[in-house]
């Protein structure tokens, strides 16, 4: 089984330019919804595959824009609540507990009072 942590710094380390130029693709292939979020023309969280390993496209464009290898309980955030948005404005890291935090600022503003 592979770690996405040391996979990840691999990628980081050898293969940057080409990380960013499939982030480049994965961003020019989306759609701008009225709140700013690039959407795939996917109906669930778009996977990527590249060198090897597999995760979530949001969570590859957070760590090769941000050039940060995350350890395996740190989690991306959607400042704008909507798990299927990967524009790398609206992407953060956190852990689980900042991730619930956010569900619950949502369900009570409607939307991340720090995003307004």
């Amino acid at each position: 089984m592979i770690d996405h942590q040391d996979w990840m710094a691999n990628i980081l380390k050898n293969h940057r330019d080409e990380a960013l130029n499939r982030v480049s693709e994965l961003l020019s292939d989306t759609t701008t919804d009225e709140n700013g979020c690039k959407l795939t023309n996917t109906k669930h969280r778009r996977k990527v595959r590249f060198r090897g390993g597999q995760t979530t496209a949001y969570r590859f464009i957070y760590c090769v824009k941000q050039n940060e290898a995350l350890r395996f309980y740190e989690v991306i955030r959607h400042r704008c609540n909507n798990p299927l948005c990967i524009n790398p404005d609206h992407l953060e890291v956190g852990d689980r507990r900042d991730n619930k935090h956010d569900d619950w600022l949502f369900a009570a503003y409607g939307v991340d009072p720090t995003f307004l």
